[in-house]
């Protein structure tokens, strides 16, 4: 029997009505594999194997329709006992850690590219996952994205500012719209948004023109091995935001990809494919490319919802294929 690991959180902290992650594991399930549990803290280098503490698991057969945390229960999932055993005896291993993407998350694509070696399919690509910054991979496409500019001078993103007087500023690590600053013109807080973004001129940022597209939605767009799902999610800020995470607030509207975010889509798709970035949501706001989600991209469960898709078994089954 094919047997198919998640490197992920841990299961008492998974959001029971959106995490994409239960979608998988609902459609590995569904297609009789077996299915297995691993933390980051569970992974260790043993007598020059990649090893894991995996744990079996099981979601209640009704899971797909228990959306509703408030009506699961108490078991919903199935942990089995734990045992220890070489990456590579698992099919596939499927990297589904939240970011933060810290040096942590680097030596875990560092155990896994090791396990890759040893005959492990991994998904997404470790080198990839450890090369393409959300945030910066976007600059490798500058017909698709906004005006923008990378830097921890001062100098230079005030010259920025300067230029088109209503900036966003934002981390390259960040996630779920944290740490993200509009800054207008004679906005007297951009001293100590720069100061406190990079860290005292230690830290490199982006500043990205304000793309005022984002109140009709900053949509999220899935590609599996660089073919777009036909539907995004547009994730729609709340009132006063500028930020459209639904982490931060923000309401999820499916919509049809328009022929721009096709274009997008086939601009960005084959380079994924190329590095082995079988899942990745882009980030569209208008008709400008803001980010490339590679770590653990969601919004699975919300488009499956709205336009009865079944995202995550087509993404198994795309894995499954490259097994032979």
């Amino acid at each position: 029997m094919t047997k198919i690991a998640f490197v992920m959180d841990p299961v008492e902290s998974l959001n029971l009505k959106k995490d994409s992650t239960l979608a998988m594991i609902k459609a590995c399930q569904s297609r009789g594999l077996e299915v297995f549990y691993v933390r980051q803290q569970d992974l260790a280098l043993w007598a020059g194997e990649v090893c894991g503490y995996f744990k079996p698991i099981t979601l209640r057969a009704d899971f797909a329709a228990t959306l509703d945390p408030a009506i699961a229960g108490d078991d919903w999932i199935t942990v089995g006992a734990e045992f220890r055993a070489p990456l590579a005896e698992m099919d596939v291993i499927m990297m589904r850690k939240d970011p933060p993407f810290d040096m942590e998350f680097i030596y875990t694509a560092y155990l896994l590219e090791r396990a890759e070696e040893q005959g492990a399919v991994v998904v997404n690509k470790p080198q990839s996952l450890r090369d393409c910054n959300e945030k910066f991979f976007a600059t490798a496409f500058p017909d698709c994205g906004p005006a923008l500019v990378v830097s921890r001078r001062y100098d230079v993103l005030r010259a920025f500012h300067a230029e088109h007087r209503n900036v966003v500023y934002k981390k390259l690590d960040g996630m779920g719209g944290a740490s993200i600053f509009r800054i207008m013109d004679d906005d007297p807080n951009l001293s100590v948004v720069l100061e406190t973004l990079t860290e005292g001129e230690t830290s490199q940022i982006m500043a990205q023109v304000y793309l005022p597209e984002i109140v009709d939605g900053d949509k999220r767009i899935l590609l599996i091995d660089g073919e777009p799902v036909p539907y995004a999610l547009a994730r729609i800020p709340s009132a006063g935001e500028t930020r459209g995470n639904l982490a931060a607030g923000g309401t999820g509207e499916g919509r049809p990809l328009t022929e721009r975010d096709l274009w997008i889509a086939n601009q960005v798709g084959p380079e994924l494919k190329r590095r082995g970035l079988t899942f990745v949501g882009i980030d569209v706001i208008g008709d400008y490319l803001t980010e490339i989600n590679v770590t653990c991209p969601t919004c699975i469960r919300e488009l499956d919802a709205q336009f009865s898709l079944d995202i995550a078994g087509k993404l198994i089954d795309t894995v499954l294929a490259k097994l032979t």
